[in-house]
């Protein structure tokens, strides 16, 4: 595997893919077309060099993360929006009356403030307030560190499960394997067919699952160490490390996404697992719009023929090897 620098995101019928500073937003319209946004953003790491050190960068990838990822949701959501547009209600016209132009910026901040508020109530006080009822039954402080990391990961798991019961959500899940096929048919040294994204893995190491994954457990090891009396010290103490914790994740799954060490291979299993929740296995017309995004923003004709001139991979090969014993064995069939 060559790292190839290109990253991505699903969105509504569409993904955004990111390359440097210019990232596209392939979206396949109502009407079957597809439509390209390409556009730059240039992330809090280049505006300010104290924000790509070490530990401190995982933090600002992560609210760069947030914003782009918001920003290529509405665009995506924008050609959809415009199938249910009817009268807005009198709500709609307050808010379009009180922010005008700034109303998008508004609901973006909301939008972020509320998903946060709601994540630290889910994913830190629920679990915490749950782990100390078997602190106070006599757990010691290891014990209940365990407990309480890995509830947080089930209570992950069962709302990964329970919004991918909607039709929206699956179909985003499809889109986020295709992004995944993409990255990995051009780092495996595959050309970009839908044929080639087709055979080619939906788990990738860099992917968002595998961070949050790695920031569950990590904080695991870190409240087995650090620990307080007081469940409101507690509480605080958790919200006070997620910048730490995050940023630790941040460095191992950036050493992960470039590193085909055995170790870390090993490593990143969990979290490769993980993603079996948030990738499904997408339709033909999905992956022609990954690669629409990837093409928008990425030269992987260039970096193939740089990264890959005896062709591909070790990888790539029994992937093709495969698909050629498959097709042959159809040959075959009455």
């Amino acid at each position: 595997m060559k790292y190839s620098g290109i990253g991505g995101q699903a969105v509504i019928e569409g993904i955004m893919m990111k390359n440097g500073r210019n990232y596209a937003v392939g979206v396949r319209k109502p009407d079957g077309s597809i439509e390209v946004q390409t556009r730059e953003y240039v992330s809090f790491t280049e505006k300010h060099k104290w924000a790509a050190l070490p530990l401190v960068r995982g933090v600002f990838a992560f609210a760069d993360s947030m914003i782009l990822g918001l920003k290529a949701l509405t665009f995506s959501a924008s050609f959809y929006d415009e199938e249910e547009e009817g009268e807005p209600s009198a709500f709609e016209r307050w808010l379009d009356k009180v922010f005008g132009d700034r109303l998008e910026k508004v609901l973006m901040t909301f939008s972020m403030t509320l998903a946060f508020v709601l994540a630290l109530v889910i994913f830190l006080w629920l679990p915490l307030t749950v782990s100390g009822l078997i602190r106070s039954a006599g757990a010691g402080e290891n014990l209940t560190a365990i407990f309480e990391g890995v509830l947080r990961i089930l209570i992950f798991i069962a709302y990964i499960k329970l919004i991918s019961r909607t039709e929206d959500i699956r179909r985003t899940f499809m889109y986020h394997g295709a992004e995944h096929k993409c990255i990995n048919c051009v780092e495996h040294g595959l050309p970009l067919t839908v044929e080639n994204v087709a055979l080619s893995s939906k788990q990738h190491k860099r992917c968002g699952t595998s961070f949050i994954f790695i920031v569950m457990f990590i904080s695991i090891l870190f409240f087995m160490v650090i620990r307080a009396d007081s469940p409101l010290l507690r509480f605080g103490l958790r919200i006070l490390l997620i910048p730490v914790i995050a940023g630790v994740s941040y460095e191992f799954l950036s050493l992960a996404g470039k590193s085909d060490n055995p170790v870390v291979n090993l490593l990143s299993r969990p979290g490769m697992w993980m993603q079996n929740l948030t990738t499904s296995e997408p339709e033909k017309d999905m992956i022609e719009v990954a690669i629409a995004a990837v093409e928008s923003v990425f030269d992987w004709r260039t970096y193939e023929a740089e990264n890959f001139p005896d062709g591909p991979d070790e990888t790539g090969r029994r992937l093709l090897a495969k698909a050629g014993e498959t097709a042959a064995e159809r040959r075959q069939q009455p």
